[in-house]
């Protein structure tokens, strides 16, 4: 089952169907965290994630995606809005739906990695780490 919330001329849904593969790895292929992914990595990542496309009409604006197992867990990762769509709001709305979204409730714990978007998470509840001392990290350069 898919979800699909409005918003004036924007729509955020889950429908896999309606992603944009070439706008998504335009986007990511730009960023500072995921510039070197290659594309048939970012479709099996879409693939194995929750992911939330921003619309406007059939136009993909903004994006994300949540890894998880629903029960426990949410890892919120990929974030972005195309930049001449920024300032209207749609960034903080995404997440909001995101954290709002009936099969992410009760999850004990979300994480993300930032390194500039910490106003607009803390704004959902996202905090710094409690115990950084206590997460350790598997890490490969892409």
């Amino acid at each position: 089952m898919f979800h699909e919330y409005s918003k004036a001329d924007f729509v955020i849904s889950t429908n896999p169907a309606r992603l944009d593969l070439e706008v998504i790895f335009g986007y990511l292929s730009s960023s500072y965290w995921a510039a070197n992914r290659p594309k048939e990595v970012v479709a099996r990542s879409l693939k194995h994630s929750l992911c939330f496309g921003v619309y406007e009409g059939e136009r993909q604006v903004g994006f994300t995606r949540v890894i998880t197992d629903y029960a426990t867990y949410a890892y919120l990762c990929d974030v972005f809005v195309l930049e001449e769509y920024r300032g209207k709001g749609l960034g903080k709305w995404l997440i909001s739906v995101v954290t709002e979204h009936p099969e992410l409730q009760g999850l004990r714990r979300w994480s993300l990695a930032t390194r500039d978007a910490h106003g607009l998470y803390s704004q959902v509840g996202f905090t710094e780490l409690k115990a950084p001392e206590r997460w350790m990290e598997k890490f490969q350069a892409e």
